[in-house]
Protein backbone atom coordinates (compact mmCIF):
# COMPACT_ATOMS: atom_id res chain seq x y z
CA UNK A 1 0.00 0.00 0.00
CA UNK A 2 2.88 2.77 1.09
CA UNK A 3 4.61 1.76 -2.39
CA UNK A 4 1.78 2.06 -4.19
CA UNK A 5 1.44 5.63 -2.44
CA UNK A 6 5.02 6.34 -3.31
CA UNK A 7 5.06 5.64 -6.92
CA UNK A 8 1.97 8.08 -7.53
CA UNK A 9 3.62 10.94 -5.34
CA UNK A 10 7.13 10.09 -7.36
CA UNK A 11 5.13 11.49 -10.49
CA UNK A 12 4.58 15.06 -9.67
CA UNK A 13 8.04 15.36 -7.93
CA UNK A 14 9.84 14.19 -10.44
CA UNK A 15 7.78 16.83 -12.55
CA UNK A 16 9.10 19.47 -10.60
CA UNK A 17 12.45 18.37 -10.58
CA UNK A 18 12.57 17.83 -14.34
CA UNK A 19 10.76 21.73 -14.33
CA UNK A 20 12.79 23.46 -12.08
CA UNK A 21 16.19 21.96 -13.10
CA UNK A 22 15.25 22.71 -16.51
CA UNK A 23 15.15 26.38 -15.71
CA UNK A 24 18.57 26.01 -13.50
CA UNK A 25 20.07 25.20 -16.75
CA UNK A 26 18.93 27.92 -18.65
CA UNK A 27 20.45 30.53 -16.43
CA UNK A 28 23.64 28.29 -15.99
CA UNK A 29 23.65 28.38 -19.95
CA UNK A 30 23.83 32.60 -19.66
CA UNK A 31 26.35 32.34 -16.71
CA UNK A 32 28.79 29.95 -19.18
CA UNK A 33 28.85 32.05 -21.84
CA UNK A 34 29.89 35.09 -19.91
CA UNK A 35 32.60 32.57 -17.98
CA UNK A 36 31.42 33.08 -14.71
CA UNK A 37 32.90 29.90 -13.01
CA UNK A 38 31.92 30.91 -9.49
CA UNK A 39 28.29 31.48 -10.15
CA UNK A 40 28.34 28.20 -12.08
CA UNK A 41 29.44 26.23 -8.81
CA UNK A 42 27.84 28.15 -6.50
CA UNK A 43 24.03 27.67 -8.32
CA UNK A 44 25.08 23.82 -8.54
CA UNK A 45 25.06 23.53 -4.52
CA UNK A 46 22.15 25.46 -4.16
CA UNK A 47 20.64 23.13 -6.70
CA UNK A 48 21.73 20.18 -5.01
CA UNK A 49 20.27 21.05 -1.68
CA UNK A 50 16.85 22.04 -3.09
CA UNK A 51 16.63 18.60 -4.50
CA UNK A 52 16.13 17.03 -1.29
CA UNK A 53 13.95 19.64 0.26
CA UNK A 54 11.64 19.13 -2.98
CA UNK A 55 11.31 15.36 -1.80
CA UNK A 56 10.67 16.36 1.80
CA UNK A 57 13.96 14.50 2.63
CA UNK A 58 16.44 16.13 5.07
CA UNK A 59 20.10 15.29 4.35
CA UNK A 60 22.45 15.06 6.92
CA UNK A 61 25.90 15.83 6.66
CA UNK A 62 28.55 14.59 9.32
CA UNK A 63 32.49 15.39 8.83
CA UNK A 64 32.54 18.31 7.06
CA UNK A 65 35.41 19.58 9.03
CA UNK A 66 37.70 16.76 7.77
CA UNK A 67 37.33 18.88 4.31
CA UNK A 68 40.91 21.40 4.12
CA UNK A 69 39.27 23.21 1.15
CA UNK A 70 42.60 24.04 -0.17
CA UNK A 71 44.22 20.69 -0.45
CA UNK A 72 43.36 18.18 -3.68
CA UNK A 73 41.68 14.82 -3.09
CA UNK A 74 40.36 11.81 -4.92
CA UNK A 75 36.88 10.79 -3.36
CA UNK A 76 36.04 7.55 -3.06
CA UNK A 77 32.22 7.08 -2.45
CA UNK A 78 29.60 4.05 -2.23
CA UNK A 79 27.27 4.12 -5.24
CA UNK A 80 23.81 2.71 -4.86
CA UNK A 81 21.60 6.05 -6.16
CA UNK A 82 21.30 8.22 -9.06
CA UNK A 83 20.57 10.73 -6.04
CA UNK A 84 24.53 10.23 -4.66
CA UNK A 85 26.28 12.77 -7.12
CA UNK A 86 23.59 15.28 -5.88
CA UNK A 87 24.44 14.87 -2.35
CA UNK A 88 28.09 14.94 -3.16
CA UNK A 89 27.43 18.45 -4.69
CA UNK A 90 25.81 19.89 -1.44
CA UNK A 91 29.01 19.33 0.70
CA UNK A 92 31.71 20.00 -2.39
CA UNK A 93 30.22 21.53 -5.62
CA UNK A 94 33.87 22.56 -6.82
CA UNK A 95 34.75 18.70 -7.21
CA UNK A 96 35.44 17.29 -11.06
CA UNK A 97 33.50 14.54 -12.35
CA UNK A 98 33.93 12.00 -15.00
CA UNK A 99 31.79 11.01 -17.82
CA UNK A 100 31.29 10.48 -21.57
CA UNK A 101 33.38 12.10 -23.87
CA UNK A 102 30.36 12.48 -26.49
CA UNK A 103 29.04 14.87 -24.34
CA UNK A 104 31.42 17.62 -25.09
CA UNK A 105 30.58 17.53 -29.35
CA UNK A 106 26.84 19.00 -28.03
CA UNK A 107 26.94 22.73 -28.86
CA UNK A 108 26.40 25.20 -26.04
CA UNK A 109 26.07 22.48 -23.54
CA UNK A 110 29.74 21.68 -23.59
CA UNK A 111 31.12 25.02 -22.55
CA UNK A 112 28.80 24.38 -18.93
CA UNK A 113 31.07 20.73 -19.09
CA UNK A 114 34.05 22.96 -19.47
CA UNK A 115 33.80 25.04 -16.88
CA UNK A 116 32.86 22.87 -14.02
CA UNK A 117 36.13 21.04 -14.33
CA UNK A 118 33.87 17.85 -16.11
CA UNK A 119 36.69 14.91 -17.60
CA UNK A 120 35.72 13.31 -20.10
CA UNK A 121 36.33 9.68 -20.92
CA UNK A 122 35.85 6.86 -23.41
CA UNK A 123 34.22 3.75 -22.78
CA UNK A 124 36.98 1.47 -21.70
CA UNK A 125 38.44 -1.46 -22.91
CA UNK A 126 42.21 -3.27 -22.69
CA UNK A 127 43.88 -0.87 -25.22
CA UNK A 128 42.74 2.55 -24.03
CA UNK A 129 42.23 2.41 -20.07
CA UNK A 130 45.44 3.27 -18.83
CA UNK A 131 45.59 6.16 -21.77
CA UNK A 132 41.84 7.14 -20.70
CA UNK A 133 43.14 7.91 -16.95
CA UNK A 134 46.39 9.20 -17.87
CA UNK A 135 44.12 12.19 -19.57
CA UNK A 136 41.88 12.22 -16.38
CA UNK A 137 44.92 12.78 -14.43
CA UNK A 138 46.37 15.94 -16.96
CA UNK A 139 42.32 17.12 -17.22
CA UNK A 140 41.88 17.45 -13.27
CA UNK A 141 44.23 19.91 -12.83
CA UNK A 142 44.50 21.11 -8.96
CA UNK A 143 40.93 20.19 -8.03
CA UNK A 144 39.58 17.29 -6.34
CA UNK A 145 37.70 14.52 -8.72
CA UNK A 146 35.31 12.00 -7.70
CA UNK A 147 34.98 8.85 -8.56
CA UNK A 148 32.97 5.72 -7.58
CA UNK A 149 34.86 2.67 -7.70
CA UNK A 150 32.24 0.01 -7.62
CA UNK A 151 31.51 1.34 -11.22
CA UNK A 152 27.98 1.35 -11.26
CA UNK A 153 25.24 1.76 -8.85
CA UNK A 154 24.50 -1.56 -6.57
CA UNK A 155 21.29 -4.00 -7.30
CA UNK A 156 21.39 -5.41 -3.93
CA UNK A 157 22.24 -2.65 -1.12
CA UNK A 158 25.73 -4.40 -0.62
CA UNK A 159 28.90 -2.53 -1.44
CA UNK A 160 30.09 -4.41 -4.69
CA UNK A 161 33.92 -4.74 -4.60
CA UNK A 162 36.27 -2.05 -5.83
CA UNK A 163 37.65 -1.47 -9.57
CA UNK A 164 41.53 -0.65 -9.68
CA UNK A 165 40.93 2.93 -12.09
CA UNK A 166 40.91 4.96 -8.87
CA UNK A 167 44.23 3.51 -7.85
CA UNK A 168 45.75 4.66 -11.27
CA UNK A 169 44.80 7.63 -10.37
CA UNK A 170 46.01 7.84 -7.27
CA UNK A 171 49.48 6.70 -8.16
CA UNK A 172 49.64 9.05 -10.67
CA UNK A 173 48.68 12.14 -8.69
CA UNK A 174 49.54 13.93 -5.05
CA UNK A 175 46.48 13.87 -3.68
CA UNK A 176 44.84 12.09 -0.59
CA UNK A 177 42.24 9.82 -0.60
CA UNK A 178 38.80 11.47 0.65
CA UNK A 179 36.42 8.26 1.90
CA UNK A 180 32.97 9.26 1.53
CA UNK A 181 29.50 6.96 2.97
CA UNK A 182 26.42 7.68 1.63
CA UNK A 183 23.71 6.10 3.73
CA UNK A 184 19.96 5.75 2.51
CA UNK A 185 20.04 6.14 -1.11
CA UNK A 186 19.87 2.57 -1.85
CA UNK A 187 15.86 2.56 -0.28
CA UNK A 188 15.54 6.25 -1.59
CA UNK A 189 15.67 5.65 -4.77
CA UNK A 190 17.93 2.67 -6.39
CA UNK A 191 18.67 1.73 -9.85
CA UNK A 192 16.03 -1.21 -10.25
CA UNK A 193 13.30 0.91 -9.19
CA UNK A 194 11.23 3.54 -10.65
CA UNK A 195 9.70 5.38 -7.67
CA UNK A 196 11.31 7.23 -4.56
CA UNK A 197 10.67 6.00 -1.04
CA UNK A 198 9.96 9.33 0.54
CA UNK A 199 10.88 7.64 4.52
CA UNK A 200 14.41 6.96 3.65
CA UNK A 201 16.79 8.49 5.76
CA UNK A 202 19.78 10.13 4.52
CA UNK A 203 23.16 10.25 5.84
CA UNK A 204 26.23 11.38 4.49
CA UNK A 205 29.96 10.41 6.00
CA UNK A 206 32.77 12.35 5.41
CA UNK A 207 35.77 10.37 6.83
CA UNK A 208 39.00 11.70 7.90
CA UNK A 209 41.08 11.49 4.46
CA UNK A 210 43.62 8.95 4.13
CA UNK A 211 47.36 10.42 3.65
CA UNK A 212 48.48 8.84 0.54
CA UNK A 213 52.06 8.29 2.72
CA UNK A 214 50.23 5.86 4.39
CA UNK A 215 49.37 3.88 0.97
CA UNK A 216 52.23 4.11 -1.05
CA UNK A 217 53.55 1.00 -0.01
CA UNK A 218 50.78 -1.48 -0.09
CA UNK A 219 49.32 -3.47 -3.21
CA UNK A 220 46.80 -2.23 -5.23
CA UNK A 221 44.60 -4.96 -3.75
CA UNK A 222 45.47 -3.60 -0.28
CA UNK A 223 44.68 -0.19 -1.18
CA UNK A 224 41.37 -1.13 -2.24
CA UNK A 225 40.72 -3.03 1.07
CA UNK A 226 41.64 -0.16 3.20
CA UNK A 227 39.66 2.35 1.41
CA UNK A 228 36.75 0.19 1.33
CA UNK A 229 37.02 -1.15 4.88
CA UNK A 230 36.56 2.62 5.73
CA UNK A 231 33.71 3.37 3.63
CA UNK A 232 31.93 0.31 5.18
CA UNK A 233 32.77 1.07 8.62
CA UNK A 234 30.11 3.33 8.39
CA UNK A 235 27.87 1.69 6.34
CA UNK A 236 24.02 1.29 7.20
Amino acid sequence: MRSRLYAIISVPVFGILYSYTAVGVFIVLILAWLNLRRPVTFLQHKWAKSVFLVMGRRLLTEGTENIDRKAKYILVANHSSLFDIVAILTFYPEVSWFGHERLLKIPVFSKILELTDYIPFREPNYTNTKEMLSQLVSRSGKNSVAIFPEGTRTLDGRINMFYKGFIYLFRSSDADILPVTLNGFYRLKPKNRAWIDFSSRLNVFIHKPINRKELEGMTDNEIITRVRDVIISKYN
